[in-house]
């Protein structure tokens, strides 16, 4: 082990061994007030408990409806989507592409039928569902609002989140499909086409969960999805939007990590530098536009393999960060995600994690339970301080598509988690179970493993769908998609239409590599 240095948070700050009052700004400001440090509402969770969505999705749409289901019969309040890799990449199950991935990650959808499979009998008029879906966000989201409104829910009534933060994943995700210019504007065409149709509905989850996952710091993490929403902020502007039309739509997903004074600081830091961009570089007149409103998920990157049962504890931690933080909604991951994926006794465990915060930890008592701490108020100033230098330093550089191509971001990142990872290989980082306190045998956990069967059967019944279709009417509105991205039209009226006449993810997917090409990402060194 390398010599001890001198403490500091995983962000680098030094964390000082006591602080006194005149070293922090004083704070004046009540719960509910501009800039919104103190939590968006002046009673926060004596009101409203946050909404607890655990991330489903795996195999089949048949699969992935019992497993909701199950989750809400637990308690679950808000419903969380995931796809597997193909239907993330525009690739329909029976891709040669797809072998091999299918429903691995998530659940595989091709058709509008399997999004009517995955949310058969369950009411989408009284849960709100969120997908983490981005570069396919415009024909996910059509082929839910298709499933909602065929259900006989209004489209005043459809409620929920498509992540759509294309973004991000040129940084740190590469679940990429399109270049950045094209994909950015078919990002902007279904926030203007969901603020004007689907009032209930966030067309854009702008995601620094992703961003810490792939190594960043904290400040990193506010820095790059501030500099994601004023990217596109700046593109919806310059659609015509108005401001306080679409802002107030806008929701920003973060992860909360084992630096648990940190997070929780940075969660306030996250508001007050929302509400102070919108104000004072937007001009915002509606609170509403300043408010953030965020998903949080614990940090599944540290999960370990290694005494899997530890997990429970890092979990816990940080699901109470993002709670003494202020979140509006929250996952928390399964003790053995780093293993397979989560069986239903573990996903149940991390629900009742929430829960059991929720109504026994007495947290929820009153708002913003930690403002005041000298330490945290410390923390949240100089977060706040650092990530506001760094977006400066994005905007330097021509704003966030530029320090895209240049490969800026993606090489601070990079920087950021080599320097975390050769802390814990040196011993500077204590990862209980890994570098210390290791197990003496292995994990004897059950891992669960999907069947080859499962994506034999999953194209044998995409096939058969297909089929059925009506080829000429196929073609004619995925003749319509190329048409209307070359004239650089709001491509949702013509994938909604694609998605009612039974075109596939792939399809539409295609039509559109035909006129925007597919993006090959330059080296960051």
């Amino acid at each position: 082990m390398e010599p001890s240095q001198e403490p500091k948070t995983l962000s680098g700050i030094e964390a000082k061994p006591y602080l006194s009052p005149d070293e922090i700004r004083p704070l004046t400001e009540k719960p509910g007030e501009y800039p919104f440090t103190r939590g968006i509402y002046p009673e926060m969770y004596r009101k409203r408990l946050w909404t607890m969505r655990q991330y489903s999705g795996f195999g089949t749409s048949s699969e992935t409806n019992r497993r909701l289901k199950f989750m809400l019969g637990q308690g679950q309040t808000g419903l969380s989507l995931a796809f597997d890799l193909p239907t993330q990449l525009g690739l329909d199950s029976d891709s040669p592409r797809s072998m091999g991935e299918i429903g691995r990650v998530g659940v595989a959808v091709s058709m509008l039928d399997d999004v009517r499979d995955i949310f058969g009998g369950i009411d989408l008029g009284k849960v709100s569902t969120s997908m983490t879906i981005n570069a396919t966000a415009a024909v996910l989201f059509s082929m839910y609002a298709a499933a909602a409104e065929g259900s006989g829910v209004a489209k005043s009534e459809v409620r929920g989140t498509v992540q759509n933060d294309i973004l991000k994943e040129f940084i740190a995700r590469n679940t990429y499909i399109f270049p950045p210019e094209p994909s950015l504007s078919l990002a902007i065409d279904l926030i203007e086409y969901s603020v004007k149709n689907y009032p209930k509905w966030h067309p854009i989850s702008i995601s620094g969960y992703h961003i810490r996952e792939a190594g960043s710091t904290a400040v990193q993490e506010l820095a790059y999805t501030f500099s994601d929403a004023i990217a596109y902020t700046n593109a919806a502007l310059e659609r015509g939007l108005r401001l306080d039309q679409f802002a107030p739509h806008f929701s920003f997903f973060f992860a909360a990590n084992n630096d648990f004074l940190e997070e929780v600081a940075k969660f306030r830091a996250a508001r007050r530098m929302w509400a102070r961009i919108m104000r004072e570089k937007f001009g915002a007149k509606d609170d509403e536009s300043a408010k953030l409103k965020f998903h949080t998920q614990t940090a599944g990157e540290t999960l370990t393999a290694q005494d899997p049962e530890n997990n429970v504890v890092r979990v816990t931690i940080q699901a109470l960060a993002a709670v003494l933080g202020g979140t509006q909604s929250l996952h928390t991951n399964s003790m053995d995600e780093a293993l397979s994926l989560p069986s239903e006794d573990s996903v149940k465990l991390a629900l009742r994690t929430q829960q059991v915060i929720a109504n026994e930890s007495g947290v929820t008592l009153t708002a913003d339970p930690l403002g005041g701490s000298y330490y945290v108020e410390y923390l949240t100033e100089k977060l706040e301080r650092l990530a506001f230098a760094e977006i400066e330093r994005i905007e330097k550089l021509g704003g966030m598509l530029e320090a895209i191509s240049n490969g800026y971001v993606k090489k601070e990142i990079l920087n950021s988690a080599y320097d975390k990872q050769m802390g814990i290989e040196r011993g500077r980082r204590v990862i209980v179970g890994v570098n210390a306190f290791q197990p003496s045998a292995p994990s004897k956990r059950r891992v669960q493993v999907l069947p080859e069967k499962l994506q034999q059967d999953r194209v044998r019944r995409l096939r058969v769908l297909k089929a059925k279709r009506g080829s000429g009417d196929v073609k004619g509105k995925l003749e319509r998609i190329r048409s209307a991205a070359g004239r650089k039209e709001n491509l949702l009226p013509a994938i909604s239409e694609a998605v009612h006449a039974g075109c596939t993810v792939g399809e539409i997917s295609d039509a559109l590599r035909d006129i925007y090409g597919v993006y090959r990402p330059r080296q960051p060194f």
